[in-house]
């Protein structure tokens, strides 16, 4: 009987498999999105820019305040508006410390200063590498009576391998508001 079993078990082994068993090819995941376009913001606030009608805006908690939504990204940007009544060196730095905040988990922080003389828009662009929670942020101001921030924020744990191409996205959306980015008269 044990015989049967062992010629039986051994049958099968070198009869069971024709072909050798080859692993599966490494695959990404390809992320597309769509290509740009903009809609004019409109509202009554100080400010105006173009915004990707890839992003949803709704209000946030005051006046001037808004969130951009990515929901298929599950990104959210978040912008802020203040008035500057004497206090422009404290609006800067509340804005330094959301960035510097994030020096925990951020590997690196990118700091471009920006200008536009001629429609009197200043600031800095900052980008965070790393586990940051988030990866982009900057203000605006024309340093006399309007200050403006805006902060990225993923609906998920950081993780800059697989955001990275979201990030580049809304960054060119970014960049892109800040282009347009212009105060009522």
């Amino acid at each position: 009987m044990i015989k049967k079993v062992i010629f039986i078990f051994l049958s099968l082994v070198l009869f069971s498999c024709e072909k050798e068993a080859n692993p599966k090819p490494y695959g990404e995941l390809r992320l597309e999105y769509p290509a740009p376009k903009y809609h004019q913001f409109e509202s009554d606030c100080s400010y105006t820019f173009e915004y990707s009608a890839f992003a949803k805006m709704t209000n946030a908690k005051k006046p001037c305040w808004f969130y951009l939504n990515y929901p298929k990204m599950k990104a959210k940007i978040f912008v802020t508006y203040y008035p500057i009544q004497n206090d422009f060196a404290d609006h800067v730095r509340e804005a330094e410390k959301m960035v510097y905040e994030h020096t925990i988990k951020a590997s690196s922080i990118d700091t471009k200063s920006f200008e536009y003389p001629e429609k009197k828009v200043y600031g800095n662009f900052y980008e965070l590498k790393g586990q940051s929670a988030s990866n982009l942020q900057f203000y605006a101001t024309d340093s006399t009576k309007h200050f403006v921030t805006a902060y990225l924020y993923f609906n998920t744990r950081p993780k800059p391998d697989s955001l990275a191409p979201a990030v580049n996205y809304i960054k060119k959306d970014m960049m892109h508001l800040l282009d347009t980015f212009e105060w009522k008269k």
